[in-house]
């Protein structure tokens, strides 16, 4: 835990700045006094800072469960497919059923993401050890294929504006009533905390994992559980958000270690401090628009990934 509190007081600095950025300018000494005021930051402004915190919590603990589902620090959610085929589940239901509600699309997403992170597991568990490059090159192709099948759906049916929706990740859209759901990811979250040590175990790989009295599958359930139903309820508020659960997890394991309950909270806290940071740079470069955050996310992130690539940790100096 060695100062997380530094981190948790930047990541409460950044709230309360985020809460003071819009369009609408609001003066702190009399924000309260203006009913106008007070409704534009309980419908608007507290719920996207709060939706923006769980979101980027919840993909890097996400990135963390799958990093030790398939033993590679190279894969998270959107690389691997989970993220693409809850985009298709999504898809396919408003399709078929175009007027269900929100829980029935989250419920078809999650389906679809264990569905399809199933697949990938069973592809690379063929796969020699001695090649863990394999592992995330698999997985691209992997997601896309899943992509190009939407796709080439969303084409069809004349949906291409739709679906852009799901793949730019962006919190202009967050208002009050439309991200309660993203408070399932913290219980998620929570509950990744509480088995953190059975998913360490299982990052050892299966024979391990079984010696030790591990009930190997059922772990593995309840990872693909949390992966699938984190990445669809991430999807269906607010689209796909990449490199998150890629460079947080590696980051915390640089500094904490492979033992997952002594870096996750390291995780969620870098989780939610980058995504809230990218939001902020999202709505502050070109004010008063707004750049989505997975396109800052996908140039910031590509530079922080090279950047763990390239830099020795720091126990090899």
């Amino acid at each position: 835990m060695k100062n997380i509190g530094v981190a948790i007081v930047a990541l409460f600095a950044l709230s309360c700045f985020s809460l003071l950025v819009g369009v609408q300018d609001v003066s702190i000494a009399d924000w309260w006094q203006d009913p106008q005021n007070t409704d534009l930051f309980l419908i608007s402004r507290i719920p996207r800072t709060l939706a923006v915190i769980l979101t980027g919590a919840s993909l890097a603990v996400s990135g963390s469960v799958i990093q030790m589902l398939a033993r590679n620090s190279f894969v998270e959610p959107s690389s691997v497919g989970t993220a693409q085929c809850a985009s298709l589940g999504i898809l396919l239901v408003t399709l078929l059923y175009p007027g269900s509600p929100l829980i029935i699309k989250m419920i078809v997403a999650s389906i679809a993401a264990m569905i399809g992170m199933a697949i990938f597991l069973t592809m690379i568990s063929k796969l020699p050890v001695t090649s863990p490059l394999l592992v995330p090159l698999v997985g691209l192709i992997f997601s896309g294929i899943i992509e190009a099948m939407t796709v080439f759906i969303v084409f069809e049916a004349e949906m291409l504006q739709f679906h852009g929706t799901w793949m730019s990740g962006e919190f202009s859209g967050i208002l009050r009533g439309r991200y309660e759901l993203l408070w399932l990811c913290g219980v998620l979250a929570i509950l990744t905390y509480i088995v953190a040590d059975q998913f360490t175990i299982i990052g050892m790989g299966k024979d391990a994992s079984i010696n030790l009295g591990l009930n190997y599958k059922q772990v593995v359930i309840l990872g693909l559980f949390i992966l699938a139903l984190s990445t669809s309820l991430i999807v269906v508020t607010v689209g796909m958000i990449p490199f998150v659960g890629l460079v947080v997890p590696n980051i915390a394991r640089r500094m904490m270690g492979d033992n997952l309950r002594a870096s996750l909270p390291w995780v969620a806290v870098l989780g939610a401090l980058l995504v809230l940071t990218c939001d902020l740079i999202g709505r502050l470069i070109h004010f008063p628009y707004e750049i989505p955050v997975g396109t800052v996310l996908g140039v910031i992130g590509s530079f922080v990934f090279l950047y763990l690539l390239y830099a020795r940790p720091a126990h090899a100096r």
